[in-house]
């Protein structure tokens, strides 16, 4: 784990995502307010400065992600245009339209988390190609051209190759990338109400989001299966356990996807200053399953928390299946429920409208509880750690500056006037 910690493409990816996080926690803030929509209709629309920050997380990993990777490869003179040139060719990928008048932004969804796996896709191709041309020139060391002429002409070749790579790929070839990573999972349609099937799936949620991918990029697969389930669940026909109100609502994610509200307590209670300030911003939001903040805060590309996440998506759904399919200890959720955002357990009772439903999700709490703490103790371990190390270092610069200060005053004593 330490050695993909340190590796400088995961570092990269790690660190551009870390840098967006106070857009994220901007953009649950208006996630949150715009539930006051829903009742007062009057109100400004909260989803349009949740646009203007959230809306757009990829579009700034699509930059950040080339800009850092030059940074750890020393090549600092490249990282803006790497930056530059990555965010173009995410756009060429996802060809944006301008909305209408009268509206406000970009129409496309790829935008925000839902087109992540494309702007990390394009970080890292830009940040390749401009790592094989980092130490090229055209010029000679001694030439007497000015140094940042030099650079605008250095990095012309791969500017041009990234961005002709795109046009030729997207434009001329028509190959669409990114309806491409929603064709890789269309399979899942015909497997998901199997016990395997939904374990799967549910895997795959918590193991794009752990890399810092939005599972929204599942959603145009999943949610029309899901709306399926639940109709025919209403009609009396089926009673089908994975839909949107078993999955958000009554019994899994509680929380968030990877149900994180056991880790957000956990963080709140730590005893590193760094990953208590993070729990504690994290909190409001969980309590709506909004769990943007401590994904990408502290669970997204950190191994030490990635591998109790993907576990939630391994153990936690057998469970539900068992008890609610196999058993028939808890209810399946029987009518259709989209307020994601209603806290647990009260979502657990109007989807279920059954003690033995609340108590199915404690036991579901219990164990994600169970998942998390170990590896949550690890990594506390390791933050107290580097905190420790921080502060004496600063301690000790404070002790040198003053053992410095005063015997300059000693010696300015000493010497006559």
């Amino acid at each position: 784990m330490t050695k993909v910690n340190t590796n400088v493409w995961v570092v990269s990816v790690r660190d551009s995502i870390m840098q967006i996080l106070p857009f994220i926690l901007v953009g649950s803030v208006f996630v949150m307010l715009a539930i006051l929509n829903d009742y007062f209709p009057s109100l400004p629309s909260f989803w349009t400065p949740f646009g203007w920050t959230m809306g757009l997380i990829s579009l700034f990993v699509s930059f950040l992600v080339p800009f850092n990777l030059m940074e750890k490869k020393r090549l600092r003179k490249q990282r803006l245009i790497a930056g530059l040139t990555g965010l173009s060719l995410f756009l060429v990928i996802i060809t944006p339209q301008v909305i209408a008048d009268g509206e406000v932004g970009f129409g496309h969804s790829a935008l925000g988390a839902g087109g992540m796996f494309v702007a990390l896709f394009s970080g890292l191709f830009t940040g390749l190609v401009m790592s094989l041309f980092g130490k090229f020139t055209f010029f000679k060391e001694d030439s007497a051209i000015p140094e940042f002429v030099r650079a605008w002409f250095d990095a012309m070749i791969p500017i041009g190759l990234i961005v002709a790579t795109g046009w030729v790929v997207v434009d001329i070839v028509g190959f669409d990338l990114y309806n491409m990573v929603l064709g890789v999972f269309m399979p899942l349609a015909g497997v998901i109400e199997t016990p395997w099937g939904f374990t799967l799936l549910m895997m795959l949620y918590v193991f794009l989001y752990s890399m810092g991918i939005s599972s929204w990029v599942l959603t145009p697969v999943a949610h029309p299966v899901m709306l399926a389930a639940i109709t025919a669940n209403m009609a009396g026909d089926a009673e089908n356990l994975v839909t949107s109100a078993t999955v958000y609502s009554a019994y899994l994610w509680v929380g968030g996807i990877g149900c994180t509200m056991p880790l957000v307590i956990m963080l709140m209670r730590s005893r590193a200053k760094r990953l208590k300030a993070l729990g504690r911003a994290s909190a409001v939001p969980a309590v709506f399953n909004i769990n943007e903040p401590v994904v990408f805060g502290a669970i997204a590309w950190n191994p030490m928390l990635m591998v109790p996440m993907w576990l939630q998506g391994l153990i936690l759904p057998p469970l539900v299946w068992f008890f609610t399919k196999t058993v028939h200890f808890a209810p399946i959720p029987m009518r259709q429920f989209e307020m994601w955002y209603a806290p647990f357990p009260l979502a657990t009772w109007l989807t279920t409208g059954a003690i033995t439903g609340i108590l199915l999700m404690a036991l579901i709490v219990a164990v994600a509880t169970a998942i998390w703490f170990p590896f949550f103790r690890a990594y506390e371990r390791q933050v107290v750690e580097q905190e420790t190390a921080e502060l004496a270092a600063k301690e000790g610069k404070k002790a040198a500056e003053a053992a410095r200060r005063e015997a300059a005053d000693t010696i300015q004593v000493a010497t006559p006037a």
